[in-house]
């Protein structure tokens, strides 16, 4: 049983956005504000919108090369080989989930405990997840129609607020092109790819599009709106309330909402920070569970992940396995409040993504050359090449001003190694041995007739 192909390009636009746009974005921004002087975080964050469309390039191509639910996890295969493949997907899929629900959960549940102190926090998180849970195992086109609807609501919320609080304050860019030293500059741009976190991840929708050129559209698009509504949002905050009250606050955006419209501002901006966690959530399901669906299938993880509902046609196992560790990565950042290091985390792991994604561009053209390419990225090897170069920049700023995320990440990766290396091996052999037994059955039909 196959999946249906019914998505649109407005409906991957808005899942490629959703998932970047949520509440823990708006911490990350207040990072990227403090890396740098005075208001000129939106040229950090514009640099990083501009970077992250190289990396977009670079999935057009593989995804037009190789358009499927699998994702990174063929492209790698292809450009490297099955180990390399299946380690960096596996951690980058776990590394995602773990960092954006996790941050996420943290932030949303700060922002409702202090309205409604009555409510365990934890039940915010529960209830949010159920609710995406239940529309993405319904089916690909309810949980799509949902995302976009929030999510160009949540655009529009997002943009209208900036824009009230700067004219408020009557803003007006001063020195707007001196950001500071060059080593504040890399720093927020390496913080500043959070912002964009899992943009890329549009790309297991590849079975369920209408056209397979909708998902580099899609990705394009998704950036230029996100890079100019980050960086009205950000100079708006750091405009109206001082950085140093930011920082210090895991709802930033609450503080800065409650300065500009007070009471009626602190309303809108819960009902925004619940549509930014509900659009993650949503569109990380819709995405991560397609990765999954598509690893069973070619047994990289256990085939009951591969099942589809015979009713909605979606994978519904994969769904539920992902509401499972949603809970247990929600629960385990609220114990500890160590969501700051998953921001990071996730910000580390995107641009380790992006250099693999960059090499992979150029060892497919290599062993490759004579495939269609639907989208193919111009002037030769020049961008896969810097897209190379400046996410690797980025990802040793991250690992070294942060040294937990380093270890988080080593350890991460050797269990992953180690899965790869033990685990998978298993269930190849375990499907190779079900396909000889059933080889080796005779049907029942052949039994009839030897009886008779």
């Amino acid at each position: 049983m196959r999946l249906k192909r019914v998505l649109t390009l407005r409906t991957v636009v808005a899942t490629s956005a959703g998932l970047t746009l949520a509440s823990s974005s708006f911490v990350a921004a207040v990072s990227v504000a403090n890396f740098v002087l005075g208001d000129t975080a939106w040229i950090a964050i514009l640099v990083g919108g501009a970077l992250c469309l190289l990396a977009a390039s670079c999935f057009s191509e593989l995804n037009g090369l190789l358009p499927t639910a699998a994702g990174l996890r063929l492209y790698f295969s292809r450009a490297f080989n099955d180990q390399v493949s299946l380690t960096v997907s596996i951690l980058y899929m776990l590394v995602v989930i773990v960092g954006v629900i996790g941050a996420e959960s943290y932030v949303l549940s700060t922002v409702l405990y202090d309205v409604f102190p009555a409510v365990p926090p934890y039940a915010w998180i529960v209830i949010l997840l159920l609710l995406v849970t239940g529309m993405n195992v319904r089916g690909i086109k309810i949980a799509g129609v949902f995302q976009d609807v929030i999510t160009y609501g949540l655009i529009a919320s997002i943009l209208a607020f900036g824009l009230i609080a700067l004219s408020k304050v009557n803003f007006h860019l001063s020195a707007p092109l001196s950001p500071g030293g060059a080593t504040g500059i890399i720093s927020a741009v390496a913080v500043g790819v959070f912002l964009f976190v899992g943009f890329e991840w549009v790309t297991p929708l590849a079975e369920e599009v209408t056209q397979i050129r909708q998902i580099s559209r899609g990705m394009m698009i998704a950036l230029g709106i996100l890079s100019v509504i980050y960086a009205i949002f950000t100079v708006a905050m750091t405009a109206t309330v001082p950085k140093e009250v930011l920082a210090a606050s895991a709802a930033p955006h609450i503080a800065f909402a409650r300065a500009t419209l007070g009471g009626a501002g602190v309303s809108w901006m819960i009902a925004v920070s619940l549509a930014a966690t509900v659009t993650t959530f949503n569109a990380g399901l819709i995405s991560v569970s397609r990765f999954m669906y598509a690893s069973a299938r070619e047994h990289a993880l256990p085939q009951v992940f591969s099942k589809i509902s015979m009713r909605y046609f979606t994978p519904w196992v994969s769904i539920l396995a992902l509401l499972l560790i949603g809970l247990v990565a929600s629960g385990i950042t609220l114990l500890t409040h160590r969501y700051l290091v998953l921001v990071y985390l996730a910000a580390a792991m995107e641009s380790i993504v992006y250099v693999l994604a960059g090499l992979a561009v150029i060892s497919l053209r290599r062993k490759m050359p004579d495939q269609n390419r639907p989208y193919r990225i111009p002037f030769g090897y020049l961008v896969p090449a810097l897209t190379l170069l400046v996410f690797a920049i980025l990802a040793v700023t991250v690992l070294v001003t942060n040294p937990w995320v380093l270890v988080y990440l080593a350890v991460a990766f050797l269990a992953c190694l180690v899965y790869v290396n033990t685990a998978v091996p298993y269930l190849k052999k375990k499907h190779q041995a079900r396909k000889s037994a059933s080889r080796r059955r005779p049907s029942r039909a052949a039994k009839e007739v030897e009886g008779k």
